[in-house]
This record gives C-alpha cells, structure tokens and sequence, in this order.
C-alpha cells in the first residue's frame, strides 16, 4: 500500500465513525451552514499573484513542519498578507489538522477557505460547509468519475467552490467536467513524493481555458511562480513555504511584495 492507499483506508473508517456520532441533520443545523460562500475561484482570476496559503503543522513526507502556531494568527496574518485564500488541512491522523482549525480559521478572516482533506464521502462535503468552508478539493486519485461528478455537483449545490486535483494526464482526462471551478496539478509523485514543476508545465495545454489553473506542491520561490505565470497559471498553493517560519502571515507578506514588484 503506497501512502495515499493507507491514508484513504484509514478515512474511510474515520468517516463511518463521525456519521455514527454527528448525523447530517445536526451539521445543517450549524450557524455557519447558512452563510453566504466567498469565491476562491474569482478571488485567483483577479488577482496578481495567485497565492493560496496553507495552514500545515505535519505531513507524511516532512514530519513536523510546525506545531507552535494558533490558527487565528496564521489565518489574519494570511489575511493581511493580501493572499487569495487559505487551505486548511482537516486530517488529523497524518497531518494534525482538524475541523476545529477550519472553524477558528473562518471566526479569524473573511478569506475564502479550502477544507484541504481527503474526501470520500459526500458527508464529509456537509461536514467542510457546517465549519465555515467556502471551497472543497477533490482529488483524481482517489475517486472514480462518477464520484468525482457526484462530489462536486453536490459541492455546487452547497454554493461551493471545486477544486480537482490531478497528478497526470490520465487523471485529468477521466476529471474534466462542468461542475468543477479550479483544476489543480499537484507537481508531488504521491507514491515517490518527488517533486517536479514539469508536471504542471506539461498538464498545462490540457487543461480548459473555463477552468482557473492552479500549482501545488513545490512552490516555494518567485521563480517557481514566475516559470509557470506563463503556462495560464492563476493559483500557487504554497503550505511548507509559509509555515515553517515563526510568522507565516509576515513570510506571505513579503513574498507577495517581492513577486508583485
């Protein structure tokens, strides 16, 4: 079983048990459930630079990143910043997020928000709008089309925003669809965890205009940006980068200075 395999068949029991616990009617009742959704994929097409920062305290190919940081901090200090929006990882087994971060993260900005996790299961699309999430992610590998249309149409119809993810040219041809807003490449061999800026330079002519055209894993300079900007692409997830510094918010800061001079 390559990381991805083990990470899913852990979810899949994680998500029988919350549905156990917390039934749907009670996550539609949240406060949040009714809010009005902040647009990631406009908020990418307007903008200059692009960046969707991360909040990340550990992952299976780095270990600890950082465990120090409250999230209400990160996610003003992103907010200041002037990044586009704010991925918030949700898994706790192999990344120590949670949904709790996702609720402090909406109490403590008006960014738009990406429930970064594993999704599975269409309860877990409920469980990211009853947090505060205005985007879910979607990922290629993991999902059949048919759950792929499933998801995301479901997603569309919470008034959230659709980030796909794909790793290569077969997955982005079974992905394609309407209900989709944003297709990401993610530059990381989910079975190596090598990391090439090639995938998403070649994945790039693929991929239809009607979609905003997003890079993940691996970005971590001006350059990277700079070098893709040109292949069409709008959004630059950028976790590590960020977040193993003291300040994150401060680190964005100056990294959307120095790439907009």
């Amino acid at each position: 079983m390559n990381i991805l395999d083990k990470i899913v068949f852990d979810k899949r029991k994680e998500v029988n048990l919350r549905k156990s616990l917390i039934p749907v009617k009670q996550l539609e009742q949240s406060i949040l459930f009714e809010r009005t959704t902040f647009s990631l994929a406009s908020n990418l097409r307007n903008s200059t630079s692009g960046i969707i920062a991360e909040h990340k305290r550990r992952s299976p190919s780095k270990s600890v990143i950082n465990q120090n940081l409250n999230v209400q901090d990160v996610a003003s200090g992103y907010e200041n910043a002037g990044v586009c929006g704010m991925s918030v990882l949700t898994d706790a087994k192999y990344f120590g997020g949670s949904l709790d971060d996702l609720l402090l993260a909406r109490a403590s900005s008006n960014l738009p928000l990406l429930r970064k996790e594993f999704i599975i299961d269409e309860y877990q699309i409920i469980e990211a709008k009853a947090h505060g999430a205005d985007v879910i992610l979607l990922i290629a590998a993991i999902l059949t089309r048919n759950e792929i249309k499933q998801f995301s149409e479901f997603a569309k119809r919470l008034n959230l925003d659709v980030l796909l993810e794909v790793h290569n040219e077969e997955e982005l041809h079974k992905s394609i669809m309407p209900s989709l807003d944003m297709l990401g490449v993610n530059n990381r061999n989910l079975k190596t965890f090598e990391v090439s800026l090639d995938t998403s330079k070649q994945l790039s002519q693929l991929i239809p205009n009607d979609f905003v055209k997003v890079s993940e894993s691996g970005i971590s300079t001006i350059e990277a940006i700079k070098e893709l900007q040109p292949f069409g692409y709008k959004g630059f997830l950028i976790g590590e980068n960020f977040m193993k510094t003291d300040d994150p918010g401060k680190s964005a800061t100056t990294f959307i200075e120095t790439l907009n001079k």
